[in-house]
């Protein structure tokens, strides 16, 4: 959840196949469990990539991160966004030690919503 990249821009079942192919290419193993969910080892450091309509995300060691981008940008059009904040209404915390998920602001749209606080 390190790293955000969005702006990856072609026609959807195009670009999937697209970027499936270029991932198996650089050793990525598309788990059963989630198609949109890549992994691969180097050195022992895991390498997760999500993938997600138009967006992907890195998880894993800052250098394999940084190869990793470098390697995909060298194939398609992106933009880092950096630290992920939010992602599918989940507000993300980062700090070096931990992660910390949350769903405050969508809690406080419900009270609101039902009248249970202004």
């Amino acid at each position: 959840m390190n790293k955000a990249l969005y702006g990856l821009k072609q026609a959807p079942g195009a670009w999937y196949s697209h970027i499936d192919n270029y991932l198996v290419k650089l050793g990525f193993t598309r788990r059963n469990v989630d198609p949109n969910l890549y992994f691969k080892v180097v050195q022992s450091m895991p390498l997760i990539l999500v993938l997600y309509v138009d967006s992907l995300f890195l998880i894993g060691n800052q250098i394999l991160m940084v190869h990793g981008k470098r390697e995909l940008a060298s194939e398609f059009e992106m933009k880092d966004l950096g630290m992920m904040q939010l992602f599918l209404g989940l507000e993300v915390s980062q700090r070096p030690s931990e992660t910390i998920l949350s769903q405050g602001k969508y809690v406080v749209k419900l009270l609101e919503r039902f009248g249970i606080v202004e």
